[in-house]
């Protein structure tokens, strides 16, 4: 199977709750991805139906006066009506790696484009994924983070604490910050000693647990910071509420 992973590579997620996969996705795909990205952005081309683009909180406030419209940009939400951007979900080496965790029937999930700008707070304190969806058993799905461009500590790459997969889900709320994005809540009071910065190249790409304790600190560089994300489901998860397979913003994939 095309991207399988191995048995150690599986192993080592099960143990630390993550893995990365170095230079997963080429130079060339993510370049069509991050031109896109800018072209709707940017206004070159419209929101395809349903796409949202989600503004930095410190633009919306008027604390920061964006150079560019690009400036302005924390999100860029479901990507499940553009072709190009949800290539990306599709991808066939990244869809064999999760298959490999997953099983064969697998659905996608909350599709984006993370835009941290160089002058924003843009902090995502330490949150457990599993917070935002209502899906179970937690081992059924998996995250994705794929660096767009360069993911380094001064940029505010991201962050997470090894084996905490191995917990419950933890209460989370808005921290007592002055610029929050919405939607970004966390955890309090965490130890915070094994923390492991997770620095990233473009095209390698992250793959973790929705219940991995993980987070973004501010972009400190000159530079953008940009990734394009997924979680996948499998075919066994279950919902209290109806069938999850049947929102608007989910897919099957294989």
């Amino acid at each position: 199977m095309t991207g399988s992973l191995s048995a150690a590579q599986v192993e080592e997620y099960d143990h630390n709750g993550y893995l990365v996969l170095p230079g997963l996705i080429s130079a060339q795909e993510l370049d069509d991805y991050n031109q896109r990205f800018l072209a709707i952005v940017e206004g070159e081309i419209s929101c395809a139906d349903g796409m949202k683009i989600m503004r930095d909180v410190m633009v919306v406030k008027g604390a920061v006066a964006p150079a560019t419209p690009v400036h302005a940009v924390n999100k860029l939400l479901c990507l499940e009506e553009d072709p190009r951007l949800f290539a990306f979900v599709r991808h066939p080496m990244l869809v064999g790696a999760i298959q490999s965790l997953l099983g064969e029937t697998i659905y996608s999930l909350a599709s984006n484009v993370f835009n941290k700008p160089p002058g924003v707070d843009g902090r995502h304190p330490m949150h457990q994924d599993l917070r935002y969806f209502k899906l179970s058993p937690a081992d059924g799905i998996v995250g994705v983070w794929t660096a767009m461009l360069p993911a380094t500590r001064a940029s505010g790459c991201l962050a997470v604490l090894p084996g905490s997969h191995k917990g419950d889900l933890l209460p989370h709320a808005n921290p007592d910050w002055e610029f929050v994005n919405h939607g970004f809540y966390g955890i309090d009071q965490l130890d915070l000693a094994s923390r492991v910065h997770v620095e990233l190249q473009p095209g390698d790409t992250l793959l973790f647990h929705p219940l991995l304790i993980h987070g973004s600190g501010r972009n400190r560089s000159d530079n953008f910071r940009r990734a394009i994300s997924v979680h996948y489901a499998a075919d066994r998860c279950t919902s209290p509420k109806d069938d999850w397979r049947q929102n608007t913003f989910t897919r099957q994939i294989a």
